[in-house]
């Protein structure tokens, strides 16, 4: 018998870039199911930095390391994506005291559109608790060093798109 429950868990983002705060919880979610898939989210209410394309790619990369993780890209409700995967968890970060806020709430909802659906929240390990996509894509256009915030492959893509003009 393995550690791990026998349970499809669903982690959606928009992952504009993926960074290193999203990885530590891949890893980890992946150890605790079976089958975890990163969710990909097209990000029509948020202007993105990379397509949907550079997302995956990068998602991919950073996930071809963990054999249980498939990374598949979604539009519309969660809900509508979870039960297409026969997903029976959400995997959620939280960072602040604000996160907990929002994605309290969003849990909530999410309960209600799909009541057989669990939401698990995550922090990121120390490190990382103060990562996010919006301020690794900030640091980068203006000329910082992201490289301790996202694997190589990812600062790769995001010098060669601060270099072109974002």
């Amino acid at each position: 018998m393995t550690s791990r429950t026998q349970i499809t868990a669903i982690y959606p983002g928009t992952f504009d870039p993926i960074t290193l705060g999203h990885e530590d919880l891949m890893r980890r979610a992946a150890g605790m199911f079976e089958r975890l898939v990163l969710a990909v989210a097209v990000g029509h209410h948020k202007k993105t930095m990379f397509s949907l394309e550079e997302r995956l790619a990068m998602a991919q990369e950073v996930a071809a390391q963990l054999g249980n993780v498939e990374v598949i890209a979604f539009d519309g409700l969660l809900r509508d994506f979870v039960r297409a995967h026969s997903g029976r968890v959400v995997v959620r970060g939280l960072r602040t005291g604000g996160d907990f806020e929002y994605e309290f709430q969003m849990a909530g909802m999410n309960r209600k559109l799909m009541p057989e659906v669990e939401t698990i929240f995550l922090t990121p390990g120390e490190h990382h608790q103060y990562t996010s996509s919006t301020f690794v894509r900030e640091i980068a256009t203006l000329g910082g060093e992201v490289a301790e915030f996202v694997s190589p492959g990812v600062l790769a893509r995001l010098n060669e798109r601060c270099r072109k003009g974002g």
